[in-house]
């Protein structure tokens, strides 16, 4: 038989979904012989559906008994093909398919062609149930009645439990619990004597469900695999996406129950299955965390190395393997390893590796990211005391057991395996820090350690904040400020951060800021250095800046009042007159000439307490008003006279003074 094809015709829009092709006879079935059994496709999940249709490619020829089973998981009542699962991505139809078929003929029809189609389901044989699992099913030759072979022991109805584990057992979900109608058959289990292997498969079927359906998806599961003559739901465990496990065939999930799972090597190994397509997509890290618990605890019953190989032997030919031929199997193997399928499909099956490592221990990818709570300089982590050691692992969280922080190599902290920080207080001094991971096998891993000094002295300011004029244009409600200062700390300076008047943050190697100061109010200038280890110190300095207009000088010479608003006060004095004078006498610890520039403007000598202290010319080639053009500082407040001499500079001899500003 060629491919198969199915879709569905959705309830409520009726459109057709996209054709999913089922695929052909995975490689499980009972290793037994047993009456009635039969071939089968792989199942499609469906949603809420009200008709189905099926296309086969076929050389002319179709197997004998072929048909098309719809398994109801036991979720509606609802008449029709409706049940509670997800819906297959999309559900346009094909060009030219039509959303009916006719319904006088029980039996599919089938075309040679690919893109020949099967009408839907007759009215008639519409299930008054739910039918969202569909395969394409053919009948087989009637089982011998030979005797088992040896490889296939008795049948056991024995609930003794089994042996404990080297791994704790991970929740499962039980058969009562996922809805299994054991009224559907009554056969007792069958045992073999231990667990040498586990097989990992997918159900091959959308990725797209809910994982609140998938108790009704194993409802399906058992179903399906019970119309194909099996007795019981062939895997041993299933796992849904949301890592949920589920107990598969019945027997007890301690014991080494025989499955229909790996066609040939059921007896002694275990199967499980995720629920889903793995061909291309990987699955979700919670569902291959979940496969490695569980085989690290069924292989624990045994003291058997999930990163181990065995030799295993068929039971059974089942066309990779003949009757009674060996090969090597890892512990944990995809069930392509034992048969001729793509099961578990190509992404889960490269993940394999990785699912053994996690099963087997210890933690891996175990490392600190990061240390809050404190600084780095260089390689080494700087704090007061108090730090948050954050880590990540790349084995999942529920397969540690804990984290412990390690200081100078002791424990000081544990977390549990879900945790991803924990906070530890260190005494004064240099430490290495480390942690440590326990897997639920018992073995660890620590990770390399990463260097943290506390220490709690605070930084130091060598020099305190001092305000000083400066340069620049001068308003009433902004007097440009320099504000000097330097900190210093022994284990490294981290910044400086203004407070007041304002609010900024400046590098450790930052020893000054441009700041302004309203006239005539005292302004706070605070500072708090902060050092790498988080430890503080506060300095502060205060100041009023003074505006002193040009009328209050003593005045020698000509000078001419001019009145513009942008001058300070609305007016100023203008000399071109050769050595006219004003001074000014202020109390203070910085003084700054406040002139108006343009390129006419001329130069000036300043005079500091009868001391000649420097010439300054007032040429600008852009006009400038209120400019503090010259200053001077001195270490403390004390009382000056400033006096400014006009000198007459030929072509340019005029000289504009707004007047003076001081700190006090």
């Amino acid at each position: 038989m060629g491919a198969v094809q199915a879709r569905v015709r959705t309830v409520g829009t009726q459109k057709w979904s996209s054709w999913v092709t089922l695929e052909a006879d995975g490689g499980s079935g009972e290793d037994s012989p047993r009456k009635g059994m039969r071939g089968a496709t792989g199942a499609a999940w469906f949603g809420p559906s009200d008709g189905v249709e099926i296309k086969v490619a076929a050389d002319g020829t179709l197997p004998a008994g072929l048909r098309l089973d719809m398994v109801d998981p036991g979720t509606s009542t609802q008449a029709g093909m409706e049940a509670a699962a997800y819906v297959m991505e999309g559900d346009t139809p094909e060009p030219g398919d039509t959303s009916t078929a006719p319904a006088d003929s029980p039996t599919p029809t089938v075309e040679t062609s690919e893109s020949a189609t099967a009408p839907s389901t007759p009215a008639s044989e519409t299930p008054t149930t739910p039918a969202p699992t569909a395969t394409a099913t053919e009948s087989s030759p009637p089982a011998s009645s030979a005797p088992p072979t040896s490889a296939t022991p008795t049948a056991s109805a024995s609930a003794t439990s089994g042996p404990s584990s080297t791994v704790p057992q991970p929740p499962v979900v039980s058969r009562a619990a996922w809805g299994a109608d054991e009224s559907l058959n009554n056969e007792a289990p069958e045992y073999g004597t231990t667990i040498n292997a586990v097989f990992v498969h997918h159900t091959a079927q959308t990725n797209a469900y809910s994982c609140a359906d998938s108790p009704a998806i194993m409802r399906g599961l058992r179903a399906l695999h019970l119309n194909q003559g099996w007795k019981d739901i062939g895997y041993n465990f299933v796992v849904d996406k949301c890592g949920t496990i589920f107990e598969g065939r019945k027997g007890g999930i301690d014991r080494p129950v025989i499955g229909a799972q790996a066609e040939g090597f059921n007896t002694n190994t275990t199967g499980i299955a995720v629920i889903g397509t793995y061909t291309s997509e990987d699955a979700p890290v919670a569902a291959k965390a979940s496969i490695a618990r569980l085989a690290a605890w069924k292989l624990g019953q045994y003291k058997v190395d999930p990163l181990g190989k065995v030799t295993l032997t068929a039971g059974k030919a089942n066309g990779k393997f003949a009757l009674g031929q060996s090969a090597v199997f890892n512990r944990i193997s995809g069930h392509r390893d034992a048969y001729a399928t793509e099961c578990p499909g190509t992404a889960l099956y490269n993940q394999l590796p990785t699912l053994r490592t996690w099963a087997a221990g210890p933690v891996a990818g175990l490392a600190i990211k990061s240390v809050t709570g404190a600084s780095l300089s260089g390689n080494t982590y700087l704090t007061k005391g108090t730090v948050t050691v954050n880590w990540t692992a790349t084995t999942p969280a529920s397969l540690i057991t804990k984290y412990e922080v390690l200081v100078d190599g002791k424990s000081v902290a544990a977390k549990s395996g879900a945790a991803t920080s924990a906070a530890v207080t260190l005494v004064p001094g240099s430490h290495t820090v480390q942690v440590r991971a326990t897997h639920q096998s018992g073995k660890t891993s620590t990770s390399s350690s990463v260097a943290v000094t506390a220490e709690t002295t605070p930084p130091v300011f060598s020099t305190k904040p001092a305000p000083s004029l400066r340069a620049g244009s001068v308003a009433t409600t902004a007097v440009p400020v320099t504000l000097a200062w330097k900190a210093t700390d022994s284990a490294g300076l981290k910044e400086v951060r203004l407070t007041a008047p304002t609010a900024k943050t400046y590098g450790p190697t930052t020893t000054s800021a441009q700041l302004t100061a309203t006239s005539g109010a005292a302004t706070v200038f605070s500072l708090t250095a902060q050092d790498l280890a988080g430890n503080t110190s506060v300095a502060t300095a205060s100041a009023t800046p003074v505006i002193v207009q040009e009328t209050s000088a003593t005045k020698t010479g000509t000078w001419t009042k001019k009145t513009s608003t942008n001058y300070l006060g609305g007016a100023s004095l203008s000399s071109a007159t050769k050595n006219a004078s004003l001074s000014w006498t202020f109390t203070g610890r910085s003084v700054a000439w406040v002139v108006s520039r343009a390129s006419t403007s001329g130069q000036a000598v300043i005079y500091i307490d009868g001391t000649k202290t420097a010439t300054v010319d007032l040429k600008s080639t852009t006009t400038a008003y209120r400019n503090a053009i010259w200053t001077k500082n001195w270490a403390s407040a004390s009382k000056h006279t400033i006096k400014i001499v006009v000198t007459g500079t030929g072509g340019r001899p005029t000289v504009t003074t707004d007047g003076i500003a001081y700190l006090r």
